[in-house]
């Protein structure tokens, strides 16, 4: 007697799921994938233009967190760091000065 709450297919979806969400996609995203998945005469240039869509926002995403990283960077590298309350970082955070 199997006592397994999941069958094969449920299994199979839960892996799925777990390896989209390492991936980075949305709940949405997956919830499509999954309807894909099961769809028997999906596309499969459906499937690619979804991943396609997210390595785009991936993309974007890389970018704008890799300037944010030059930016502080830079910023960190202005200031001195000593005893003194003088520091480039607060006066463009509180100031509204231009991002380096």
């Amino acid at each position: 007697m199997d006592n397994s709450i999941y069958n094969d297919t449920d299994l199979q979806v839960l892996r799925m799921i777990k390896r989209a969400r390492g991936l980075g996609f949305s709940l949405e995203q997956i919830r499509d994938l999954v309807s894909l998945w099961q769809d028997p005469v999906r596309a499969s240039a459906d499937v690619k233009a979804l991943a396609q869509s997210h390595v785009d926002d991936l993309n974007r995403r890389i970018a704008e967190l890799t300037e944010m990283r030059d930016i502080l960077a830079r910023l960190a590298q202005t200031c001195s760091g000593d005893n003194k309350p003088d520091c480039p970082i607060i006066d463009t955070l509180v100031l509204g000065q231009q991002l380096v």
